[in-house]
This record gives C-alpha cells, structure tokens and sequence, in this order.
C-alpha cells in the first residue's frame, strides 16, 4: 500500500454525507423486501439481498446497520427498526449454543441500543436498560460455553468443532468481555463460577500466539505478521496441530479478511484493557505482559496488511491466491475488482481500516510513527471505499460497499459476466462495518466521543 497525505480525515470527512444518505436508502430497500422469516441477509446477488444458510452469523449486522444509521444522522426511523427488530427477532441469537458468533449478532443490537443510552444520545427506561444487560450477560456467557482447554489456557472454539480456533472470533469474544464488565460469570457444574474475562483473555492470547506468524520458523511459510483462518488441535492433549483454512485458499496463505479480522479484533481490545480491572484476569497473564502479546501482534498483522495490499489499501481475497501471478506486478497499482483472475474483497479493507486507526490511536503515546502511518492508511482506505467503484450508487442495489467475496474456494459469491471473477456484489457484514468505519472517523472528525463497543457499559 502507498499512503497518500491527499487523503486526510477533512477530505474523507466531506466524503461521509453522501455515504450516509446512501446507507440510508439501503437500510430501507432491505427492510421493506427482505423476508426475515427465511434467515438473514448474508449477501447480495444481481444487487439483491439473499440468505445463506451455514451458520446466522449476520442478522446482528442488519439490525445493528440501522442503529448505527440513527447513530450517525440522527434519523428516528432507524433507531425504531434497530430497536423492534432487536427485540422482536434477536433473541434466539442470545442462546444459540451452536456458534461462535455472539459478539458479532448482540453486541452489535443489544450493546449499541445500550451504548446510546449510556452516552446519551437516546433515553432509555431503567427496564430497558436492564433488558439489555440482561441479554449481554446472557450471550457473552452462552459464547463461553463454547470452551476447548489446551496447556497454558484455551480457546472459544469455532462452529467445526472442538479442535477449530477461528481467527474471526478475536472479534466476536467481546461478548464476554461486556458480559464480564456488566457483573456477569458463567456457573458450571457444583455452581463452580467461571471468569468470563479470564476465557475472553485465554482465547486472545491463543490466537496471537497460534492464529498469528512471526517469522519464527514455525513452518516454511511462517512469514512476519500473516495469519491462518484456522489453527487444528488435537482435543486429546490440546496441542497445536496445523494451520488451517475455511474460506482462504490454504492454511498456508493468508485469507485477507482473517488478516482483518486480527487487525480490528487486537486494536480494540488494546483501546479498552485500561477499563478492566488487572486483578481480574491477573491469573492468566500480567497487564504488562498481556500489553507486549497484544501490541506485538497488531504490529505484526498491520505491517503484513500494508505490505501485501495494493496501493490504493484494498486486498484481493487472499496473498496466496492461485492466479496472482498472473495479474503481474499487482501489488504496485490500484485493485482491480473486475480482472479475470482473482477477486478483490472489499470487506476485509472495511474491517482492516477501522483496525488500523485504533492501533494507530493506541499507540499515539508509545511509537508515534507508526501510529501516525496506521491512522493515515485506516483513512485512506476508507476514502477509497466511500467512493467509486466501491460505494454502491445504484438505487436498485441493496449493497452499500461493491466487491465482497464471501467464500471463494465454495465458489458461492456471483459472477456477474464470462471471463471476469465475481465483483459487483456486496456482504452484510462489510456493509455493517463501513458504517462503523464512518462512524468511527465521523466522532474523530467532529471530537465527539471515541466510539467503542465498550461504551456500552462505561461511555
């Protein structure tokens, strides 16, 4: 990637109005169309929101979507579609045992009602308040559930199984992170109480330790800062076995949107670890030492990000796609989302940016050079995603950011002409978090208050 001063936080700024009316027509179109009765909305094909049954990991960005919509613009419509849907059709999400997903579908409804709340900015009776908690407390412990115990701690496993630690779950854990600050533990049998932020804390050190290289000579591909989508272990002894991969090309590749996933999920965690008491998951880790894992792999991960994106910030699906050499010195020019060999992914650039310009904020006191470098490339990748080819303009398309892939090795995303690989096409989840890409540099811009998702519980 190149940085560009051109591309400051007034010009991505003036960007946002726009990006705004925008996301509010396609907030609209999928909730006057889309029959929730059949799933969730997972992606579009022909620009049209359709579901994808595997796991229903994105209803809680559809919902969360227009709450961040009243979030930025102030609209009352969306805070009412954010709220009855929340709780009209949220609640089996809070018990599913099935997935690792909780901090993705409830944090994103059920934190953010209570986030604005507690900031303010909506009123809330003491009953609503406590319905929220409640169900924080609930899916951060029902995540917990979810527990596979290798030497030296542990890990919430994904939906494949026991064995599976997903790198996307360093995001969703969350869950037990507000659960743990609302009061909450999880009892299990003879009443024995578990420390929900001791798992939230065993299960990040588990995937910057195993999920993240270094450039170690862990195996021959062991380069500086990439990652696997999933490690395997052996539920006998919890040893490590070998790097895997769902929706990458190999585990010995890197899935851009696992990558992404890293970034987002270790930037803010480091933002809130002052908020949590030390004493608290001091049996796991000291705050000093827990601080060099968390840093060490956000270093990692966002000069991989940089080093291994095309200069405009936005990656194709993975760095050891088969075709890549094709397309020639790709990485020295913009991505090119309508080429004939591999696919751009634009919601790994939503979710890495936002990851970026937390790190970069964290690490304003500790190393400012790079976090001046971080937080230039968080904002130049946005601007490049609130504008065309990326921002969806069409009124006819329910997608609000263009060329996400969802699962290429299953060959699931829709490939709209012969001869070219699917583009045009967008995700709920990359929708959902270009509108907390935007909310995010909105508050910057504006000097409002620092978004977080622990606002919830401490604005």
């Amino acid at each position: 990637m190149q940085l560009n001063s051109a591309i400051d936080l007034q010009a991505v700024q003036d960007l946002l109005p726009r990006f705004w009316e925008l996301s509010g027509q396609k907030i609209r179109a999928i909730e006057d169309s889309f029959d929730t009765s059949k799933g969730a909305p997972v992606f579009t094909e022909k620009g049209i929101y359709v579901t994808r049954g595997w796991t229903e990991w994105t209803q809680g960005f559809q919902f969360g979507s227009a709450i961040l919509q009243f979030d930025a613009t102030g609209e009352e419509e969306f805070l009412d579609i954010g709220r009855k849907n929340t709780v009209d059709k949220m609640a089996p999400h809070l018990t599913h045992t099935g997935v690792h997903d909780h901090g993705f579908n409830n944090v994103s409804t059920y934190g953010n009602l209570l986030r604005l709340i507690q900031e303010g900015k909506i009123e809330g009776s003491s009953w609503e308040k406590e319905f929220y908690r409640l169900a924080l407390k609930v899916t951060g412990a029902v995540q917990a559930t979810r527990w596979t115990k290798i030497p030296n701690g542990g890990f919430i496993y994904s939906f494949n199984g026991p064995h599976s630690l997903f790198v996307d779950t360093i995001r969703s854990c969350r869950a037990l992170v507000v659960s743990h600050q609302l009061g909450h533990v999880l009892q299990g049998e003879n009443d024995v109480k578990i420390s929900l932020i001791q798992r939230a804390v065993q299960h990040l050190l588990s995937t910057v330790r195993f999920s993240v290289f270094y450039g170690k000579g862990r195996d021959s591909y062991d380069v500086p800062g990439r990652t696997a989508h999933e490690i395997i272990f052996n539920t006998n002894d919890g040893n490590c076995r070998c790097p895997n991969s769902q929706q990458g090309y190999t585990g010995f590749s890197t899935w851009t949107r696992g990558l992404a996933w890293a970034i987002c999920g270790v930037g803010e965690t480091l933002e809130i670890l002052d908020q949590i008491p030390e004493a608290d998951y001091a049996p796991v880790i000291s705050k000093a030492d827990l601080i060099a894992e968390l840093k060490q792999a956000a270093v990692a991960t966002a000069e991989f990000y940089l080093a291994n994106t095309p200069t405009d910030g936005i990656p194709y699906w993975d760095t050891g796609a088969p075709n890549l050499h094709r397309m020639g010195d790709y990485l020295n020019r913009p991505a090119d989302p309508f080429n004939a060999f591999e696919p751009v992914d634009s919601s790994a650039a939503c979710i890495a940016a936002q990851g970026l310009i937390r790190i970069g904020n964290y690490l304003k006191n500790f190393d400012p050079e790079r976090s001046e470098r971080y937080l230039q490339a968080g904002i130049q990748v946005a601007g490049v995603l609130f504008s065309e080819p990326y921002l969806s303009t069409h009124p006819q398309h329910q997608g609000l950011i263009l060329h996400s892939i969802y699962h290429q090795p299953n060959g699931w995303d829709y490939v709209p002409e012969k001869g070219k690989v699917a583009h045009g096409e967008s995700s709920m989840w990359g929708d959902y978090h270009a509108r907390e890409l935007a909310l995010l540099i909105q508050r910057i811009a504006k000097k409002e208050t620092y978004y977080t998702y622990l606002n919830c519980v401490n604005p």
